[in-house]
C-alpha cells in the first residue's frame, strides 16, 4: 500500500476539504457505529472531533497499517491510551494551529465575565435588579500563563491591549521569547504568590495531573482568579471547592473533572466560579482550520514528505 492509494478516513466528506490530493482513497467516517471499510486497510486516520475517546479509540486495535493518527484538537490524552494497540512507527499528530484563535478568545471572555461581574448582571437582570458599583478590572493586574505553547502564546496577544502589569509564563522547558523569559515548573512556588490571575493552558499528562492541588491553590493571593481552558485532570477538584467556599479564590472553568460535570455536582453551585461546557475550541473558526491542517498534512503524507506537529512515535 502506498500513500497515494492508502484509505484515509476522515471526520469530513472529502468534497467539503478544499486542497486534498488526489490518490488517497478518502473514506468518511465521524465516530458511527459503523466503520467506513476494513480499519486494517487504514493508512491516515483523523481521529472523529469531541466524540470522547472510546469512540476515538474504538478502531485502533484494528488498524494494522496505520501510519499517521490525527487528532483535531490541541491535547491527545483522548487517544493516547490507545497507543499500544498500534503497530510500531505510527505518528500521532495534533492540531496545532487550529485552536490557538477560539481557545483564546474565550479565555478572555472568561477572565473580562469573571473580573467585571457578568454572571452576577445577568442574574440580576432576570431579577430585574439594577446591580451597581465598582469592579476588577483586568487592567494593572498581574496574570501567570501556565502552559506556554501555542495557545499560551496566542492567550498573551489577546492579553496585550489590557494594560496588565505583567505577564509570566511557564512550560515544561525555560526558554526566552521575544516577549520574555519562560519559566518551568519547579518556579511556580515564587510565581504563584504574585499573580492575580492564573490561566491554564497547559497539556494534561503525568507532570501535570492534578498539578493545581491544595498547595498551588494556597500559594495564589487571596481574590486571585484562576481560569482553566487547558484539561479538568489538571485541577484537584476537591481542592478548589475548598477555596471557592471559602471565598478566598474565583475560578472561570471551561474543563472540568469530572466531565461532563454531572447534575447535583457541588462545583455547579460554589461560590464565585463561572463554568463554559468546554467549548473552548467549538467555534465557527473550527472547521476552516481544521480542513486547511488536513488538506496540508494529507498533501505532505501522499508526497511522501514528513507531516508535521508531530508528538510521539509509537514504539
Amino acid at each position: 500500500m502506498t500513500a497515494t492509494t492508502a484509505d484515509v478516513w476522515l471526520p469530513f466528506p472529502a468534497e467539503e476539504i478544499d486542497g486534498l490530493p488526489d490518490g488517497p482513497n478518502y473514506l468518511f467516517w465521524n465516530g458511527g457505529p459503523d466503520f467506513p471499510a476494513d480499519p486494517a486497510d487504514c493508512a491516515y486516520y483523523v481521529v472523529p472531533y469531541m466524540q470522547g475517546p472510546e469512540v476515538g479509540q474504538r478502531p485502533l486495535a484494528s488498524m494494522t497499517s496505520v501510519q499517521v493518527v490525527q487528532t483535531l484538537s490541541a491535547g491527545i490524552d483522548h487517544v493516547e491510551p490507545g497507543l499500544p494497540l498500534l503497530p510500531a512507527g505510527v505518528r500521532l499528530c495534533n492540531a496545532k494551529g487550529v485552536h490557538e484563535a477560539s481557545t483564546a478568545e474565550l479565555t478572555l471572555a472568561l477572565i473580562l465575565a469573571s473580573l467585571r461581574g457578568i454572571p452576577g448582571f445577568v442574574h440580576g437582570q432576570d431579577k430585574e435588579e439594577w446591580r451597581s458599583g465598582f469592579y476588577p478590572a483586568l487592567a494593572d493586574k498581574s496574570v501567570l500563563i501556565v502552559g506556554y505553547g501555542s495557545i499560551g502564546s496566542a492567550i498573551e496577544d489577546r492579553l496585550a491591549p489590557f494594560e496588565c502589569a505583567r505577564v509570566a509564563r511557564v512550560a515544561r522547558s525555560a526558554r526566552t521569547t521575544a516577549r520574555g523569559p519562560v519559566h518551568t515548573l519547579d518556579d511556580l512556588p515564587a510565581l504563584l504568590p504574585e499573580a492575580d490571575v492564573v490561566i491554564l493552558s497547559t497539556p494534561l499528562n503525568p507532570s501535570t495531573q492534578g498539578l493545581v492541588g491544595a498547595d498551588f491553590l494556597a500559594a495564589m493571593p487571596d481574590g486571585a482568579l484562576l481560569v482553566n481552558v487547558a484539561r479538568g485532570g489538571v485541577v484537584d477538584t476537591k481542592a478548589l471547592l475548598a477555596e471557592l467556599e471559602s471565598g478566598r479564590l474565583r475560578a472561570a472553568l471551561d474543563v472540568t473533572d469530572p466531565e461532563p460535570l454531572p447534575q447535583g455536582h457541588p462545583l455547579w453551585h460554589a461560590r464565585n466560579v463561572l463554568i463554559t461546557p468546554h467549548v473552548g475550541g467549538s467555534t465557527s473558526a473550527f472547521e476552516p482550520r481544521a480542513k486547511r491542517l488536513l488538506a496540508a498534512q494529507l498533501t505532505r503524507f501522499a508526497a511522501g514528505e514528513p507531516v508535521r506537529n508531530v508528538v510521539t512515535t509509537t514504539g
